[in-house]
């Protein structure tokens, strides 16, 4: 009978008030985000600078005293960054809203509890999946608990619901900083008007003119360094080519600035050293062939690189000077002069039932004079002409091949080029570059005759890793067409020859020291692949093994040239560097005849 009596009246206000306070209580929480002061602080906060606080949308529980007064002291708490007071409070219960996820989420950051603050997060972002909160603040989460690319995911679905985002851009810029990916960290440091350059430095060691650098180098102190002054700067001293290797980098100042530092190894002379020296000019003796050349002349970039064959069957003669026009590293000049002296037995690679096309000597005198742009990162182009005379020796090929190949006379051709890079995905270290280039010529000889080239490209250059070269992908499309009479020795070859870049690593284009074992023809189509695996890398010595896929076709109208089928070369290559001379060994296998090919030839 005791549990049927009636209660007095302040009992039932008693129960009532405890009641309403529980049911309530989940929407105080939330309440004490909305105070000015505690929104500073956040998880991530002593990773990256915190953003300024934003106008908070979290509501306010006003109807009832008692349950203005419990906010206000979790408002006082969260002020008082009394973190382990507000875990207290809010822990035991299970069903809250996002925005008390939030606080909570927050105040377990602070006390290191990141599981639970990454799992309190977690359950916010489900109740406001529109919300950028969650993502940066699991991002913050994620980088105490040295994840970065967890930490890179959750920034990325941060820009994702609001791009400009000035907490998410600085701390994605700041991570790929920390990552050595100083493009990328410009494509979202420079969003929110970072970095800001104090002073920029060369290495002492550097021979090179200092006007030169300056202006190679596109940004400037006391001003913000953007992503197309880095990749313009990177042109300019590419181009140069007096740097194999080099870096700008950033260090950061105490006072939220950055200096910038040029890095780099430098060619001077005939080498860095007397090692250097002989291997870069007799690295192709095995070959027959040398390959003197002197860098940086007087510290203005002036290189002259020349080089000497004496095999019998391919004797050549080259040498070329080029140099910055003016000093000024934007605008490059080079001239060039060649004599080959070659002899062919031509392969058949046509549909004709016979093995050889017959055999020939080719004497070529060519002098070259031209201009290369490199005003903008995102692309450069490079123009020129060249004159030469060639004439044919000792003709005894096949009836079926055009008389006009062969034709003694003298030729003035206009070339063009220019390279665009299309796509640039820093973040990924992926890049698409795409090439077109024209020739454009005319012959004199007993009839006169005019002739183009047409070729388009399409290069494709990947980093696996987010930090590390250890991998390397490398692929590249190429397509060529001719118009009008074209001379023998303008016509395209696919296959494996130091002296071709259309590479089809399992055809050979030599043959008992004789040219011509590779298919030739007026058009063709060529898709490179490789991937390599870094082996060993001590600085000036480096070592990668990787295999390569190689698909083409080469066509031409007379049906005594081009190749029958598609062709297809696989195998796997070792590629050596050693104080900046490149050396490759290719392993290859012809998937339609069977055949295998072993090949050396020098790199770059």
């Amino acid at each position: 009978m005791e549990r049927h009596r009636k209660l007095d009246a302040a009992r039932r206000a008693s129960i009532l008030s405890a009641a309403l306070l529980y049911i309530l209580l989940p929407s105080f929480v939330p309440a004490a985000a909305q105070s000015s002061s505690s929104r500073e602080e956040r998880p991530s906060g002593n990773a990256v600078e915190v953003p300024p606080s934003r106008s908070s949308d979290i509501p306010i529980f006003r109807s009832s005293d008692a349950a203005r007064q419990d906010l206000d002291n979790l408002h006082q708490l969260f002020a008082q960054k009394r973190w382990a007071e507000i875990v207290a409070i809010v822990q035991p219960f299970s069903n809250r809203s996002a925005d008390t996820d939030y606080i909570y989420g927050t105040a377990l950051a602070k006390l290191n509890r990141w599981p639970e603050a990454r799992e309190c997060f977690l359950a916010g972002r489900k109740l406001a999946p529109r919300d950028s909160r969650f993502p940066e603040e699991l991002a913050g989460v994620a980088f105490k608990q040295k994840n970065r690319s967890e930490a890179r995911h959750w920034l990325f679905v941060a820009l994702h619901l609001n791009p400009k985002d000035d907490y998410a851009n600085d701390f994605l810029g700041t991570l790929y900083f920390l990552d050595g990916n100083l493009e990328a960290a410009l494509k979202y440091w420079n969003r929110v008007q970072k970095p800001v350059l104090q002073n920029v430095r060369t290495g002492p060691e550097l021979r090179t003119d200092l006007v030169l650098i300056d202006r190679a180098l596109a940004f400037a102190p006391a001003s913000m360094m953007t992503r197309p002054q880095y990749l313009a700067s990177t042109a300019r001293l590419g181009g140069l080519g007096i740097f194999p290797q080099f870096n700008i980098q950033l260090e950061a100042r105490n006072d939220g600035k950055f200096d910038a530092a040029l890095n780099a190894s430098e060619l001077n002379g005939f080498g860095s050293n007397m090692w250097s020296a002989l291997l870069s000019t007799f690295r192709g003796v095995p070959f027959e062939t040398i390959t003197p050349e002197y860098s940086n002349v007087r510290g203005e970039a002036i290189n002259i690189h020349s080089l000497f064959r004496w095999d019998k069957n391919k004797r050549r003669i080259s040498a070329e000077i080029s140099a910055p026009l003016r000093r000024d590293p934007r605008w490059l000049w080079r001239l060039s002069t060649g004599l080959r002296n070659e002899n062919w037995s031509l392969e058949n690679f046509s549909v004709l039932p016979i093995d050889s096309l017959g055999d020939l000597n080719m004497r070529r005198e060519s002098a070259l004079a031209g201009i290369a742009s490199y005003r903008s990162g995102k692309w450069n182009w490079s123009t020129g002409g060249e004159f030469s005379h060639r004439n044919f020796r000792n003709l005894a090929v096949d009836s079926t091949l055009p008389q006009s190949l062969f034709v003694n006379g003298n030729q003035l051709k206009h070339f063009a080029r220019i390279n665009y890079g299309l796509l640039r995905l820093p973040e990924h270290r992926f890049f698409i570059t795409t090439s077109a280039s024209t020739e454009e010529g005319r012959f004199w000889s007993t009839q006169d005759s005019t002739f183009a080239k047409l070729q388009f490209s399409s290069s494709q250059h990947w980093f696996p890793r987010a930090t590390s070269d250890d991998y390397e992908m490398q692929s590249k499309v190429s397509y060529g067409r001719t118009f009008g009479d074209v001379p023998f020795d303008e016509l395209f070859m696919l296959g494996i020859e130091r002296d071709n870049n259309l590479m089809l690593r399992a055809h050979v284009g030599t043959k008992d020291g004789l040219k011509g074992s590779a298919p030739l023809g007026r058009n063709y189509f060529l898709s490179n692949w490789e991937i390599d695996k870094q082996i060993y890398n001590a600085g000036l010595f480096r070592l990668t093994l990787g295999p390569f896929l190689d698909t083409g076709k080469i066509t031409d109208p007379n049906p005594a040239l081009g190749s029958r089928k598609w062709l297809y070369d696989t195998g796997a290559q070792l590629k050596l560097r050693v104080l900046d001379v490149g050396f490759a060994v290719v392993y290859g296998k012809d998937l339609r005849s069977g055949n295998n090919t072993l090949y050396v030839y020098l790199v770059r």
